[in-house]
């Protein structure tokens, strides 16, 4: 991926969802805003200031400035194990390293305010090219990270393929969610929201699949052509294997028939 997503869910900021995308260089304000100071990113609470922060796109990474006075901003890393940066007040340019992050505002609502952001792709190299400088060295074609959560849906998305070599239905959503329940490594459980959106992050910035054709109409059709497609190419390239397979929880035992009296 070139440059960043930046996602502000429906409701967070008082309104509907927002997706914006930004080029390396660009820029995002967001902040309360009024009529003399315009954001793109708006965040409707008395807490939050009219201008209260900048994100900037680089060609690796992204920036954000906090620009208010009083308040810091958490920078949260939801594929990890608790990790976060805190940027204070009128830091400018704090670079963010993680690869999906939640920016959380304070507010005076009940819970804080928070919106998302997918940096640019993490730089991988090949594992079997070792040795020779940098210059020399083979990069991947697809740079996914194998702790992520994004990876983990994606291995349940092709494990009926890698356990049975005949052809199967691909696992719907909440059929990802409930082979996914109870993941040691998942601080939250995840919801059939967000696996769908981490289906949508890999086909569209991961492996960078386009949009299914305008035969499947449907939401529902269009949802399952992304599915098929992320699997159908993460099973020809190699990107998930059986090795694989032990990132995922262990299967229930099938449930015995009981016996008869």
């Amino acid at each position: 991926m070139s440059g960043i997503v930046v996602h502000l869910p429906e409701g967070n900021g008082g309104g509907t969802a927002v997706t914006l995308r930004l080029g390396p260089g660009e820029r995002v304000r967001f902040g309360r805003g009024s009529a003399t100071t315009p954001v793109e990113l708006r965040l409707a609470d008395e807490a939050v200031s009219r201008l209260a922060g900048e994100i900037r796109a680089t060609d690796d990474h992204w920036q954000l400035s906090n620009l208010s006075a009083t308040h810091g901003y958490l920078v949260e890393n939801p594929e990890g194990a608790g990790e976060y940066l805190r940027v204070p007040p009128r830091r400018l340019g704090a670079p963010i390293p993680f690869e999906f992050s939640r920016v959380v505002l304070p507010s005076r609502r009940e819970t804080p305010l928070s919106f998302q952001v997918f940096a640019p792709d993490h730089v991988y190299l090949d594992p079997h090219a070792v040795g020779g400088s940098w210059e020399s060295r083979t990069l991947t074609a697809y740079s996914l990270d194998e702790t992520a959560t994004y990876f983990l849906v994606l291995v349940a998305l092709c494990e009926p393929w890698l356990r049975d070599s005949s052809p199967v239905a691909v696992p719907t959503t909440p059929q990802v969610v409930e082979r996914l329940r109870g993941h040691a490594a998942a601080r939250t459980p995840l919801t059939a929201r967000a696996v769908s959106a981490h289906i949508d992050y890999l086909a569209d910035e991961k492996l960078r699949i386009g949009a299914p054709g305008p035969e499947a109409a449907g939401r529902a059709d269009r949802r399952n052509g992304k599915r098929e497609a992320v699997v159908g190419l993460a099973l020809k390239f190699g990107i998930v294997t059986e090795e694989h397979l032990a990132l995922l929880p262990p299967r229930p035992e099938p449930r015995q028939p009981e016996a008869r009296g």
